[in-house]
């Protein structure tokens, strides 16, 4: 160690004048490239001083009102923190602000700069360990700590940590989460630590009969293994350790007294010691980049400085000539000023001033708000009765007047909402986003987010066709897990996967829960509205009781999204697992269907992939390969989704990779990895294992499904649109690779669709799809219309293909994309799927109770000669419960908002015949099997009690919601009329839509325009078919045969020319009696003689009928209606 050091002049440091007495100095670190010494002070402030003359520069406040606890100075940013600052932020040299990350938990400790990479490391006191882009401040990755990290060092090996339990650990940067190396240095806590070469250098408190106390010995550890080494002893208690730059074994020991020692650890008697002339404490040290200089600040805000340079000589901070120092921008001198008799008096600027001005008006002068209105005039009745007492003038409202008050207008109707109630009185349109304000960084109001509001008649009365002018359907919002619409969307508009969906359905799926069928159903429903809203909530209900059941909680949206809640990342995560989901439920081995054709080197008698893996998946054969023996083993494999990984960026002079997007797919495709494992050959413990992928332009799937995986601004910047050009093209091309060379032709892919995550500042993100409708490109459409559209959840708009593909600013970020392989269109057979369900369903009784009583039954499947035909009638009707609560949001105004409506299950439904000998008997009387929990059964509505849909208790026939849906949607194929009351709101919690052709509801039979009220069932059937129906509680069947009954006594009315004079009477009726039957039990009133009601069989009469042998013996001898019984289809069943 040839370095002497000595004292020259101290810099005393400025007091703040709004802190009397001396300001300690509690962060120092020395610029690497400037002559800039930077001091933190305990205000909250970071000052500079340029030279070891100390001249005072720049100052900024880092945040809080505390100590600033550290400084880096990198080659491009200031990065410091504050004890109370709330995050880490970086300056310029010039005191500018480039980035805060701000954090909800303290920061305890972050690191130097890594090597080769803009990546530093911070930690919270939440015990998280962050790595945090130095130039951009995002948050790279994150993991959980064991402990709270005092300190951190980043070396080029490891990341060492230093924690409150006195623990030194070493982390793989790759996974930080990953300790390599532990071990205890100091039981009292870490006070201390440093890192350089293969050493590790650490102070802190010891423990001595259970009290704290300053450890004597400064440990010395291999990097490597954190192997003690002899530790350097130091009596007056070490406070401070730093190493010399370039001198990995030389350390500075400092004592809170100021005592210094320059030691080096390989020969601890070559060391020299100075005693710094304070009189107060050090509380902070610093050695410069070259070793030339050491800064020591003290609690008087004296910064003591120690050189090396010889006597006499003045060498820069930094140690050499570096970039010149930044100072403040000199005032702009005042302008000079002609003073003629012309001259405005507003060239002279306003001066400074403390107190207000005399044009200063006072807020009783401002005027009031433009959208308030003047108070309104007292009505003259009032002011007649008005009376005076003490100066008091007051009188009684007049019960005409009575009615809202204190109601005042504070601007005009928002026209968010749009009720059908409300068309009548609302006209306006609302005006597009003008072009000419284009800003790439504001949301287009097409991707904004839409909600649902709801009125005082609930959510049938939104107006879902405002948002949708198309003919395909969107999907709404209110429901669990509808995050996954857009990701719907796309699949049911892939045709391929659509059509293996509808032919699933057909099928004897085993499975209660089932991805696969309620995607069919979806896509049916899909295809049958055209245009009308529609809803996936069984399709959700399911795809989150398989994450729960597969411990992937994180797939769960629970409607409690916050800004920073990233949608697009949950959206890759859910299309990975409904990926694999469905290609585990459409297999049917060994009897998959052949879909693509497979090339000739195929093995023969080699098992068929599911159908989904045909469409979707990637044969892949991942060749490992031994660095060290050369010995390598080829797996295969098959990948349904693709993940893009995106190039590094170039070191020094490599050459950059291709940045278009065919390029970055394929290298995701192939791109090669390497690892560290143990050789079985060779037998090399830590063998490095090269892994190269090979994929033919054969084994590229039809469907070829990414992610983006875009989740920092550094992937995002690919994506951005530069000079008028976009990454995404309408087609691509990829080539194979077999071994390392590269297939001679291409294969051309075409883009169908995008799900895309907009970002909305201070608010949750949501997603949108971004899809090439196949129906618009066969469908007749002007020049101006494009096959693209954007399904925002239920609103649907048509855009151009150049808005599909542009990524104008950071609010859009690619989420999934999906891509179809144009050769193999017409390649893929669908021919060998099944088409339709298969109408045995009907005349089977499936039962999974297991003590069902035969007296409980009452309906009588159809016979094969009964099955339904076009225009068959059948009367319908269903019961629900509740599943969850309505969520209101009250305001202080006293009006409140419905944030998301109760939501309700289907418990039972009952289906009877319409017409023939058999008329008004159910073929269809199941109650509904649920596996979530019931919050209230609604007995009184629905008749279900506690038990009824539950596999060990109930007595009725139970059976599981899709058995029930699949029946409900081979009457609705069959082209059968539903007959009911209020079935709009039944078939929407059934979540099947029916054609409206297909459906009479008494509900609009019996009902007058002009009246604005529909009649409700039991007021129609004491007054129509005087009968008192609902007395005690609801029954399906009864209410389902006294609409059919309603329906064929409106068909006679109507044949005799009655109907509307037996409407008024009704009306008239109904007025009298409140719409309600009358309380007193009897006969219901005598009706006018022109008015004679047709008469029919008492219900109790169309009931009788006699229980088949079947239904005697308590159900069928198998509880599912496949053909061939499975032994474990019983259990599945039961298991849920």
């Amino acid at each position: 160690m040839n370095s002497k050091y000595h004292e020259i002049p101290p810099i005393a440091s400025r007091p703040s004048s709004l802190i009397p007495g001396p300001t300690p100095v509690t962060a120092l670190a020395f610029d690497p490239l400037s002559d800039i010494l930077w001091t933190g002070s305990n205000n909250a402030s970071i000052t500079a001083y340029y030279g070891s003359r100390g001249v005072r520069g720049v100052v900024f406040p880092v945040g809080g009102n505390l100590a600033v606890r550290d400084i880096i100075a990198t080659d491009s940013n200031v990065r410091a923190y504050g004890i109370s600052s709330g995050g880490i932020g970086a300056w310029s040299r010039g005191g500018i602000n480039k980035w805060f990350y701000r954090t909800e938990h303290a920061v305890t400790a972050f690191s130097n700069n890594a090597a080769n990479a803009p990546i530093f490391y911070a930690a919270t006191a939440a015990q998280q360990l962050l790595a945090i882009n130095s130039q951009t401040g995002d948050v790279v990755r994150e993991a959980m700590s064991p402990s709270i990290y005092n300190f951190l060092a980043d070396t080029h090996s490891a990341l060492v940590s230093g924690s409150s339990d006195g623990y030194v650990r070493l982390h793989d940067p790759r996974a930080m989460q990953t300790t390599t190396h532990s071990v205890r240095a100091h039981h009292g806590g870490i006070q201390g630590l440093e890192a350089a070469g293969n050493y590790v250098f650490t102070i802190g408190m010891g423990t001595r009969q259970s009290r704290p106390f300053i450890d004597p010995l400064v440990k010395v550890y291999d990097i490597r293994t954190l192997r003690p080494l002899p530790p350097v002893p130091f009596p007056n208690g070490p406070a401070f350790v730093n190493r010399l730059p370039n001198k990995t074994t030389v350390i500075a020991i400092t004592s809170n007294e100021g005592l210094i020692n320059v030691v080096d650890v390989s020969n601890p008697a070559d060391s020299e010691f100075h005693q710094l002339p304070t009189t107060s404490y050090v509380t902070s040290t610093a050695i410069s980049p070259t070793g030339t200089y050491m800064a020591f600040g003290d609690a008087d805000g004296i910064i003591h400085l120690l050189s090396a340079t010889e006597e006499g000589t003045d060498l820069p901070l930094n140690g050499f000539e570096g970039q010149p120092v930044q100072w403040a921008d000199p005032p702009e001198p005042y302008p000079e000023v002609e003073w003629t008799d012309s001259t405005p008096l507003n060239i002279i600027g306003m001066p400074y001033y403390n107190s207000l001005l005399l044009s200063s008006w006072t807020s009783k002068f401002l005027p009031t708000s433009a959208l308030a209105p003047p108070p309104p005039k007292i009505p003259q009745q009032i002011l007649d009765t008005m009376k005076y007492k003490h100066n008091i003038a007051y009188a009684t409202m007049p019960k005409e007047l009575r009615g809202r008050r204190n109601v005042v207008t504070t601007g005009p109707r928002k026209s968010g909402g749009r009720f059908r109630s409300g068309k009548t009185f609302r006209h306006e349109s609302e005006p597009d986003t003008p072009t000419y304000e284009y800003d790439p960084e504001q949301i287009p109001k097409m991707y904004r987010r839409v909600e649902i509001e709801y009125s005082k008649f609930g959510v049938e009365d939104f107006d879902f066709g405002y948002f949708n002018h198309t003919e395909y359907s969107g999907l709404e919002t209110h429901i669990e897990n509808s995050y996954t619409n857009p990701l719907v969307q796309l699949l049911h508009y892939t045709l391929p996967i659509r059509q293996l969906a509808k032919s699933h359905i057909t099928t004897d799926c085993p499975r209660e829960n089932c991805l696969f069928c309620e995607l069919g159903f979806v896509a049916r429903m899909l295809e049958d509205a055209r245009g009308t809203n529609c809803q996936s909530s069984n399709f959700c209900k399911t795809l989150g009781f398989l994450a729960q059941s597969s411990n992937i909680i994180e797939l769960i949206d629970y409607g409690r999204e916050s800004a920073n809640l990233n949608y697009s990342h949950m959206i890759q995560s859910c299309h990975r697992f409904l990926v694999d989901c469905l290609s585990q439920e459409g297999k049917s081995f060994p009897n998959n269907p052949v879909i693509r054709p497979f090339s000739s080197g195929k093995p023969p008698g080699s098992p068929i992939p599911p159908p989904l893996s045909q469409i979707m998946g990637c044969e892949i054969t991942s060749t490992v390969t031994c660095t060290n023996c050369g010995t390598s083993r080829d797996k295969a494999y098959t990948s349904h989704v693709a993940e893009l990984v995106y190039p590094m960026k170039p070191i020094y002079n490599e050459p950059t990779e291709g940045t278009d997007f065919a390029s970055i797919l394929r290298m995701s495709l192939l791109r090669q990895t390497t690892h560290k494992a143990a050789c079985r050959s060779c037998g090399k413990y830590n063998a490095i294992f090269e892994t190269r992928r090979s994929i033919a332009n054969q084994d590229l799937p039809p469907i070829l499904a990414v992610n983006a995986s875009v989740f920092s601004e550094e992937t995002h910047k690919y994506w951005k649109d530069s000079k008028n050009k976009t990454l995404l093209s309408p087609t691509i091309e990829l080539r194979g690779q077999v071994h390392g060379q590269d297939e001679y032709d291409t294969v051309r892919y075409e883009l169908r669709g995008i799900v895309v995550q907009v970002v909305a500042k201070e608010k949750p993100s949501h997603l949108v799809a971004l899809i090439k409708v196949p129906e618009a490109e066969y469908a007749p459409h002007s020049a101006d219309d494009s096959h693209w559209y954007l399904f925002n959840d239920f609103s649907v708009r048509n855009v151009s293909e150049a808005e599909a593909l542009s990524f104008p600013g950071s609010w859009k970020v690619p989420s999934i994309l999906y891509f179809e392989r144009v050769d193999m269109r017409s390649r893929l057979d669908f021919g060998g799927l099944p088409k339709e369900i298969s109408p045995a369903i009907l005349c089977q009784d499936t039962n999974i109770s297991l003590n069902r009583d035969p007296r409980f039954v009452k309906h009588e499947c159809l016979a094969p000669e009964e099955l339904p035909r076009p225009g068959t009638l059948v009367a319908i009707d269903a019961e629900f419960v509740l599943m969850q609560q309505e969520e209101t949001e009250y305001r202080s105004d006293g009006t409140k908002k419905v944030i998301r409506p109760a939501r309700l299950s289907l418990a039972r439904v009952s289906v009877l015949r319409g017409d023939g000998p058999k008329e008004g008997v159910p073929f269809i009387d199941d109650h509904i099997h649920t596996s979530e929990i019931i919050v209230d059964y609604l007995t009184e509505f629905s008749g279900i009690k506690y038990g009824d849909l539950d596999p060990q208790s109930s007595p009725y026939t139970l059976t599981p919601l899709k058995v029930v849906y699949k029946k409900l949607r081979l009457l609705v194929d069959k082209g059968c009329v539903f007959i009911g009351h209020g079935l709009s709101k039944d078939f929407r919690i059934i979540n099947i839509f029916v054609p409206p052709d297909q459906v009479i509801d008494t509900v609009d039979l019996y009902y007058l325009r002009n009246r604005q009220r529909r009649l409700s069932l039991r007021f129609l059937a004491w007054f129509i078919l005087k009968e008192n129906i609902q007395t005690d509680t609801h029954d399906s069947i009864e209410d389902a045969l006294s609409a059919l009954r309603l329906y064929k006594a409106y068909q006679e009315l109507e044949s005799e020319g009655r109907f509307d004079k037996k409407l008024e009477e009704l009306y008239k009726e109904g007025r009298q009696y409140n719409f309600k039957p009358p309380q007193a039990q009897g006969s219901p009133p005598s009706q006018p003689a022109t008015a004679a009601t047709p008469q029919f069989p008492s219900m109790q009469a169309i009931m009788t009928f006699a229980p088949t042998p079947h239904m005697a013996g308590g159900g069928m001898s198998h509880p599912f209606y496949a053909p061939s019984p499975s032994p474990f289809m019983q259990q599945n069943w039961r298991g849920q």
